[in-house]
């Protein structure tokens, strides 16, 4: 990510000390997991695709700022929400806000940071702005309670499961990218090809994830963790689609009942690996990379084009 952060190193500082102002409280304990939450932050990709897909069409202004603010704030909000549910103990290496201040203050910490955002742009009436973000806030919603309803069933196909990581996943990055562009453009037409833009890079970042779980262990997430949980994610979905009946019963059996047993998980993972499974999901994966690098390239030649194009070739390199 070099060449982005070089293009950005400006841009990124006066955004950091605008969200840190943007999630400021005066209760002293919400302050408190505030600056815990800051000081814990990740790779801030998706501000980056923000601040960089507004520079490629125009220039940075205090309305991109806000607009990569409310990006950081929902994907925060909906970070501590996500280990809530998932009761997860860690983030990033660290405990979890679950982990230290249990339900009912996460829950409200993650209500209080959606509420910042809402107001972060109602109060400087960036109102597109707030309707591209809100309508990514619906899609993960729904993308998350599909995928809990397929997962009790197991009953997955591929277009489901497109369905599901369109909406969980790519919807905040398609937003991050078309407000980002809106920003500086105030054309509804290059929002919406930076939305389609982000939307692909978003779905081949969620392919890259689930392919974790077939690598090992050092990539940051257990091998074969989605098969403990029955999240069917795409090489298992070609695998059970390739078996004849008994064997695919077989598959099935284990992810319902014999999920938390290591050697049977074990035995799967094999089984998706030999099937062809992981060569197949790469291969899509690859193919919606190329179709964002395809859009990207309509946009003329420049340093920026450049850095978002390693970021995009950076959702699907990375080794974690």
């Amino acid at each position: 990510m070099q060449i982005s952060l070089e293009i950005l190193a400006d841009e990124l500082k006066v955004f950091e000390s605008r969200f840190r102002e943007a999630v400021k409280s005066n209760t002293p304990l919400l302050d408190r997991i505030m600056r815990f939450i800051v000081n814990r932050k990740g790779k801030q990709l998706r501000p980056m695709f923000v601040l960089l897909s507004a520079k490629l069409c125009g220039t940075i202004n205090e309305t991109t700022y806000r607009a990569a603010s409310l990006v950081e704030l929902l994907h925060t909000a909906t970070l501590v929400h996500d280990d809530v549910v998932d009761e997860s103990l860690e983030r990033r290496g660290f405990f979890s806000t679950y982990a230290l201040w249990k339900t009912k203050i996460s829950v409200l910490v993650g209500d209080y940071l959606l509420a910042k955002g809402l107001l972060l742009s109602l109060d400087n009436n960036d109102f597109q702005i707030l309707k591209i973000l809100s309508e990514a806030v619906r899609l993960m919603s729904e993308g998350e309670l599909l995928q809990m309803e397929k997962s009790r069933s197991l009953n997955l196909s591929e277009s489901i499961y497109f369905e599901i990581i369109k909406n969980k996943t790519a919807s905040l990055l398609a937003s991050a990218c078309s407000a980002g562009a809106y920003s500086t453009s105030q054309d509804n037409s290059v929002s919406d090809k930076m939305r389609m833009f982000g939307e692909k890079v978003g779905i081949a970042f969620q392919m890259k994830d689930d392919l974790f779980d077939y690598g090992n262990s050092s990539v940051g997430k257990p091998t074969g963790n989605d098969i403990k949980e029955k999240k069917i994610t795409l090489p298992l979905i070609y695998t059970l689609n390739s078996l004849d009946r008994s064997s695919r019963r077989e598959c099935i059996y284990i992810i319902k009942n014999q999920n938390r047993n290591k050697e049977k998980v074990q035995w799967l993972l094999e089984r998706v690996k030999a099937s062809g499974g992981i060569a197949y999901a790469e291969q899509k994966m690859f193919q919606y990379r190329d179709e964002a690098l395809n859009i990207l390239h309509e946009f003329p030649g420049s340093p920026v084009r450049n850095g978002l194009e390693e970021l995009v070739r950076y959702t699907t390199d990375r080794a974690y």
